[in-house]
């Protein structure tokens, strides 16, 4: 007896399929190798300007001895209070920052008189850099952590903020007027129709403000005194233990590549529903 086999079912081919590009997508090895070979140029050409004396090895040590300082200084308990420490600060400012952007901006957002009332106030602070405020932050708040706080809420609010409103103006006037007619409320509308339209804007402000959060409470350590990396780095900077500075700089650009990756990586997942991540795994 013949037996037909049924046709594979749409949903769980395409389904296989994206899974497989994937898969693809997270290891590509010549990206990977061509990462490598950079990384390994730049090292090749610190260590040939030390030890040649085109730069003075004392004030910049070539990586054969800062990268073994980095490995030494990350068995100090010292060294892990202060990345806690730093990334204290930055998770504490990115969720005040996140909070605060995306209630002002949905509710300015959805509002063209607040709009336009609060457009110049807003092309106003929004080019002030951050670290203008260290004088204020200083009077306010000392070396405590809410100097840091200060800062990098100010400057990872602004990044969010402008996408939330950006992400606001996209959503579609039909599907809010279709809400309304349906009986949705304020919060219905915002939560069903805002929301989903608005979100890949605001991931996008995420993504850009983690980055900058982190070198505004790097900078405020650094300048200000705060606990952290940046304090490290001026104490080693202070006490001629320059081996130690560079060992800490480098762990700060390691921190913050694993913050771009862990943003990235929460983008995809919360956004695999969109076309612009499906469309980007298809490729």
């Amino acid at each position: 007896m013949m037996t037909i086999t049924p046709p594979p079912d749409e949903t769980v081919t395409r389904t296989v399929a994206i899974a497989k590009a994937r898969a693809r997508r997270r290891f590509r090895p010549r990206n990977a190798l061509l990462g490598i070979a950079g990384i390994v140029l730049f090292l090749a050409f610190w260590e040939i300007a030390s030890r040649t004396g085109l730069v003075n090895s004392t004030y910049l040590p070539p990586p054969s001895d800062v990268i073994p300082q980095l490995f030494r200084v990350a068995t100090f308990p010292d060294f892990w209070v202060a990345v806690g420490d730093t990334l204290l600060a930055w998770g504490l400012g990115m969720i005040i920052a996140l909070v605060l952007s995306c209630v002002l901006g949905v509710v300015i957002g959805l509002s063209p008189f607040l709009r336009r009332a609060t457009h110049s106030t807003v092309e106003f602070l929004r080019p002030i850099p951050s670290v203008a405020l260290i004088p204020l932050a200083v009077l306010l708040f000392g070396i405590r952590i809410e100097s840091t706080l200060l800062l990098v809420v100010y400057a990872a609010f602004w990044q969010i903020f402008i996408q939330v409103l950006y992400g606001v103006a996209d959503v579609d006037q039909v599907a809010m007027s279709t809400g309304r007619s349906y009986g949705f409320s304020a919060w219905q509308r915002i939560r069903d129709i805002v929301f989903p339209t608005a979100l890949p804007y605001v991931m996008t402000g995420v993504r850009l403000a983690s980055a900058i959060a982190l070198i505004l409470a790097i900078t405020a350590q650094l300048i200000i005194g705060t606990p952290g990396l940046g304090s490290e780095i001026a104490f080693a900077q202070n006490a001629g233990n320059y081996a130690t500075m560079y060992a800490l700089t480098i762990a700060t650009g390691l921190l913050g590549v694993l913050i771009n990756l862990g943003a990235r990586a929460l983008e995809r997942r919360l956004l695999s529903w969109h076309t612009s991540v499906r469309g980007e795994v298809a490729a």
